[in-house]
């Protein structure tokens, strides 16, 4: 794809920001050590897929593993405030997170399946369509396009650390309004609440919150889309309502009783899956509908969710 084809992108979020993310994915996209909030990117790792499969395979675990990441499930949280208008009483999120859509194959047949009769008010998707960190994504783009066409809501997405910015044309070309540290308002019944959402901040470093916040009024009720659970602080200090993330995957293999082994962010324990609070942001980080390294998952099962808004008096 030619830079040609992110003249409207650069027209609308700037020259410098898709420079700066163009240089990162020529330079460091497939760096191991010392880019981005991790000093060891063990995605980028060649025989990370290998050695997860292995140990799976001597321990017995494998078949089940496969077996669980091909299921998705439905899950639901409740959001509660007394800052919401009282026309979004009610009001629903459809969040997807995580696809890596090339390497999760089966999730994603089972996707498809169960989406379009998933009924919301919009659909929101917090980033990597992609399974690898870097190199082709067509395949991805090809079955994230499937998924898209069975859901009948406006779409809004962001970016993910696995993404490329090359993929924004196709993305948007789906009907997903990409939000690069921009906010969109949403209205309803003459009242109105504010979606923003920020790029990487992850391995890109991309995120400007405050330019994300800059349009929206201190006393609005927003909701922000960001990659990484990491960006919690800021987002709290830019007096957002809800953050909605993904990036953990929950950890993807876990201890029984879904204990993460390892999380991939710098962050607390328990804001790395499901509902959380700090301070007065309320969080959730979904564990994903796919995988990464390898399409496996164990005692955490992937997930979409559906966010119900809900007018505290």
């Amino acid at each position: 794809m030619t830079d040609t084809a992110l003249q409207g992108l650069i027209e609308r979020i700037g020259a410098d920001h898709v420079a700066r993310r163009l240089a990162v994915e020529t330079r460091h996209e497939r760096q191991l050590f010392g880019h981005g909030t991790l000093l060891f990117n063990v995605e980028n790792w060649n025989p990370a897929p290998f050695i997860v499969e292995t140990g799976l395979k001597v321990a017995g675990l494998y078949g089940r593993a496969r077996r669980n990441a091909d299921r998705v499930e439905v899950r639901r949280n409740l959001v509660t405030s007394t800052r919401l208008p009282a026309a979004f009483d009610g009001f629903t999120i459809l969040h997807l997170s995580d696809l890596h859509a090339d390497i999760s194959a089966g999730a994603m047949r089972h996707l498809m399946d169960i989406v379009r009769y998933v009924a919301c008010d919009i659909c929101v998707l917090t980033g990597d369509y992609r399974g690898k960190t870097y190199g082709p994504f067509e395949t991805s783009l090809a079955l994230m396009k499937d998924v898209c066409a069975r859901i009948k809501l406006p779409l809004y997405g962001i970016l993910g650390n696995h993404d490329s910015i090359r993929m924004t044309p196709a993305l948007e070309a789906m009907g997903i309004r990409m939000l690069f540290n921009e906010s969109e308002a949403i209205v309803r019944g003459g009242e109105t609440i504010h979606l923003a959402g920020i790029d990487d901040a992850h391995f890109y470093r991309a995120d400007d919150i405050a330019k994300a916040a800059a349009g929206i009024p201190r006393d609005a009720f927003s909701v922000l889309l960001a990659h990484t659970p990491e960006s919690y602080r800021a987002a709290a200090d830019a007096g957002f309502d809800l953050m909605l993330s993904g990036h953990t995957h929950g950890g993807q293999l876990c201890l029984p009783g879904g204990v993460a082994i390892k999380l991939e962010a710098r962050l607390p324990r328990r804001m790395g899956n499901g509902a959380w609070r700090f301070e007065n942001l309320l969080g959730y980080t979904s564990v994903g509908a796919g995988t990464s390294l390898a399409p496996v998952r164990l005692n955490c099962p992937a997930e979409i969710t559906v966010h119900t808004l809900r007018r505290l008096t």
